[in-house]
C-alpha cells in the first residue's frame, strides 16, 4: 500500500514537471516545425528561399486554407464537414456555365460578379440541406457531410456533362493569375495592370508583387479571424462544441448557429470554386477533390480538436503553411511528390498524438 502510495506520488511530481512543456510544445510546436522546414528545404533547396517562390506558395495554398477556413468553424461547434471538396466543385462549374452564356462583350467586371453569385448560390443549397439535417434532424454530421458529398458530385458532372467547362473570356485568366502590383525598374510601381509603354522592355523583368488569389486570401483571413475571436458567433461556436447542452441552457440557438456555421463553410468552399474558375479559366466537377483532405489537415495540424471546442484561425493558418510548404519543397529538392502524402499523414498524426499528451497532462 505504502509502495503505491510512493509510485503514485512520483507520478504526479513527473505530471507537474512534464505539464509545463508539453503545454507550451502543444501550443507552439506546428510554428517550430515550419520554420524546421522553411530552414531545411532553404539550406536543401536551391531557389526555395526566394521571395517570389514564397508568393508561388501562398498563392497555390490560397484555395485550401480557404476551404479550411470554414471547416474551423465547422470543426470548433463539433461537427465536420466532407461536403466541401465538391461544394467547391459545383460553385467551380456554375459559375463557368453563367459566365459562358453572357453575351459577347460583356464587361469583365460583370462577368465575375455574374460567375460569383451563381456560384456562390449553387454552392450555399448543399451547405443549407447539410446544416437543416445536422441542427434540427440531428443526423450524425459525418454521415450528412458524406452523403451530401455524393449529391454535390454528382450535380457537379450533371451540370458540367462529365467534361471540364472552358470559360474563354478575354482578361479572366490574366485576372486570377494577376497581382495586385507590378514593379518595373525605372519605371515605378503600377496596380492591377502591368505598366504601360512597354516596348522593348523584357517581360521578365517586370516583378509580380501579392498575387491576387493571395490578396484574396490574406483578407479572408482578417474577416474570419476577427468573426471567431471578436463576435458572438464564435464565441458560439467554442460554446457549442465544447458543451452543447450547456450552450442551450444559456440561451444559444445551437440549431440556428449549426446551420449558419454549416452555411459559411459552404460559402467559403464556393468562393474558392469561383477563385479557381478564375484561376484556370474553366470549372470542373471534381476541383476540390484533392483539397479537401488537405483543408481538413490543416485544422488538425493548427491544433484544432476534432470533439470540438479547440482551434484557432492562426493555427489553421500555419497547419496550411506547413502542407503547402512540404509540397513546395519536395518538388523543389526533387523529392517523388507522392512522398507528401507519407509526410503530411505523418504530420496529423503528430498533431493528434501531442494533442492527446496534453489532454492527460490536463486530466492529471
Amino acid at each position: 500500500m505504502k509502495a503505491t502510495k510512493i509510485i503514485a506520488s512520483r507520478s504526479r511530481d513527473r505530471s507537474k514537471m512534464l505539464g509545463p512543456l508539453i503545454g507550451t510544445l502543444s501550443n507552439f510546436w506546428a510554428w517550430i516545425f515550419l520554420l524546421i522546414l522553411v530552414a531545411f528545404f532553404s539550406i536543401s533547396g536551391p531557389g526555395f528561399f526566394d521571395i517570389f517562390n514564397f508568393q508561388s506558395i501562398g498563392a497555390d495554398m490560397s484555395l485550401v486554407l480557404i476551404m479550411a477556413l470554414g471547416q474551423t468553424f465547422v470543426i470548433i461547434a463539433g461537427g465536420i464537414d466532407l461536403s466541401t471538396g465538391y461544394v467547391m466543385g459545383l460553385a467551380s462549374v456554375a459559375a463557368s456555365v453563367a459566365m459562358t452564356h453572357l453575351s459577347p462583350g460583356t464587361p469583365l467586371a460583370v462577368v465575375v460578379l455574374v460567375g460569383l453569385v451563381v456560384g456562390v448560390f449553387a454552392g450555399l443549397i448543399p451547405g443549407l440541406l447539410n446544416g437543416i439535417l445536422i441542427a434540427r434532424l440531428r443526423v450524425p454530421p459525418f454521415i450528412v457531410t458524406l452523403g451530401m458529398l455524393g449529391i454535390a458530385r454528382g450535380a457537379g458532372f450533371i451540370l458540367s456533362g462529365g467534361q471540364p467547362v472552358s470559360v474563354n473570356i478575354e482578361g479572366l485568366g490574366q485576372l486570377g493569375n494577376g497581382y495586385l502590383a507590378y514593379y518595373l525598374p525605372n519605371v515605378g510601381l503600377s496596380f492591377f495592370n502591368l505598366p504601360q509603354n512597354l516596348q522593348g522592355v523584357r517581360l521578365r523583368d517586370i516583378v509580380g508583387i501579392l498575387p491576387h488569389p493571395l490578396t484574396i486570401m490574406v483578407l479572408l483571413v482578417f474577416i474570419c479571424h476577427w468573426l471567431l475571436t471578436q463576435t458572438r458567433f464564435g464565441q458560439h461556436a467554442y460554446a457549442i462544441g465544447g458543451n452543447r447542452e450547456a450552450s442551450l441552457r444559456a440561451g444559444i440557438s445551437v440549431v440556428r448557429h449549426t446551420i449558419a456555421v454549416y452555411l459559411l463553410s459552404a460559402l467559403l468552399a464556393s468562393i474558392a470554386g469561383v477563385l479557381y474558375t478564375l484561376r484556370f479559366s474553366n470549372g470542373a466537377a471534381n476541383a476540390g477533390d484533392a483539397l479537401l483532405l488537405d483543408s481538413i489537415a490543416a485544422v488538425v495540424i493548427g491544433g484544432a480538436s476534432l470533439f470540438g471546442g479547440e482551434g484557432t484561425i492562426v493555427g489553421t493558418l500555419i497547419g496550411a503553411l506547413i502542407i503547402a510548404v512540404i509540397q513546395n519543397g519536395l518538388v523543389i529538392i526533387a523529392v517523388d511528390p507522392f512522398w507528401q502524402f507519407i509526410v503530411v499523414g505523418s504530420v496529423i498524426i503528430l498533431a493528434v498524438l501531442i494533442d492527446q499528451a496534453r489532454a492527460q497532462v490536463i486530466s492529471r
